[in-house]
């Protein structure tokens, strides 16, 4: 979990809650200072220890291991929420259906002997080698292997997308942090943390930049800022050619845009000096090319239109 100068990238986060399917029922699942919390299993770690005795797994406990697994997955950043103005359209209903649809049917025949293919035909050979029913048993393994990486992947998306909005930014907050201090690495797959991160900030911060100066999406231009400061704004070109330049570190997704603090009475807000909930003290930009001004804020939850678990600030 990252931490900044001010203490960790949630703390201008209230906590949320909703309700699951588990068992024959449903549970509640709550987030909270950076963590999911399980209040109907209090030895979630026993059973999952249960479960792989072969037990059954409960509903909740397999969702806190999908979040448990996406947590530094970077490819979240690109699939998580942009903003209040987006709807979750998955259900419950639509994350069981797609479970039982992705155990009818598969294109791996079963283990054992090879196939060749003829004019009549896929054939089975009689007898067929024993270095080539190996290779070939081996072959099966991987590609089950990865069929189930695939399946579990698909579940634990719309399972963490069915959470809703509150689960989904915070989730996007968790990842955006774990990567802020690591923008040179490749992640999983080999791909590079910068670009994504770039990406995700454009992505979130486009909309609201249009709510700020009424500027075309498509003109805002994003950069990483590093070293001291909060970066740097400004506006450029006219016409066609207008621009938004704007300069943010890594972290802004996660303590800024994350705890909907990124437009708060006509300031772009840019850094977050004294963190806290529902009080903090923040630094916002009125214009492009001003000195950003302190402004102490106040936040609310479920105060105006939108999702129930965005918080909404007001100065």
């Amino acid at each position: 979990m990252t931490f900044g100068p001010n203490g960790p990238w949630y703390s201008c986060l209230p906590g949320c809650v909703t309700r699951v399917p588990c068992g024959q029922g449903r549970h509640t699942i709550r987030w909270e200072a950076g963590a999911l919390v399980l209040p109907e299993h209090p030895d979630a770690e026993g059973e999952m220890v249960l479960a792989a005795l072969g037990g059954e797994k409960a509903g909740c406990v397999e969702l806190a291991e999908a979040w448990g697994r996406h947590t530094n997955d970077l490819s979240m950043l690109a699939i998580g929420p942009r903003g209040p103005a987006d709807e979750i359209a998955v259900s419950w209903d639509d994350v069981a259906s797609a479970a039982k649809a992705s155990y009818v049917g598969s294109p791996v025949g079963p283990p054992g002997g090879a196939r060749m293919r003829g004019t009549a035909g896929w054939a089975r050979l009689a007898s067929p080698p024993r270095a080539l029913a190996a290779q070939t048993a081996r072959r099966h393994k991987q590609v089950q292997q990865e069929m189930e990486r695939s399946r579990r992947r698909a579940s634990d998306v719309l399972s963490l997308l069915a959470l809703g909005y509150g689960f989904g930014v915070r989730l996007v907050g968790q990842v955006a942090a774990a990567y802020a201090d690591r923008l040179d690495d490749q992640a999983e797959g080999g791909v590079s943390v910068r670009p994504a991160v770039v990406a995700a900030i454009a992505g979130r911060l486009a909309p609201v930049a249009e709510k700020w100066l009424g500027i075309d999406p498509d003109q805002v231009v994003v950069s990483l800022h590093s070293g001291p400061g909060w970066g740097s704004a400004e506006l450029t070109g006219h016409g066609e050619e207008r621009r938004l330049r704007v300069v943010l570190p890594a972290g802004w997704l996660a303590s800024v845009w994350a705890c909907g603090l990124t437009l708060v009475g006509r300031h772009l807000i840019v850094a977050v000096e004294q963190p806290g909930w529902p009080d903090a003290t923040v630094l916002g930009l009125r214009s492009p090319g001003a000195e950003p001004e302190p402004l102490d804020v106040h936040g609310t939850v479920g105060a105006q239109d939108g999702p129930a678990d965005a918080p909404h600030w007001e100065v």
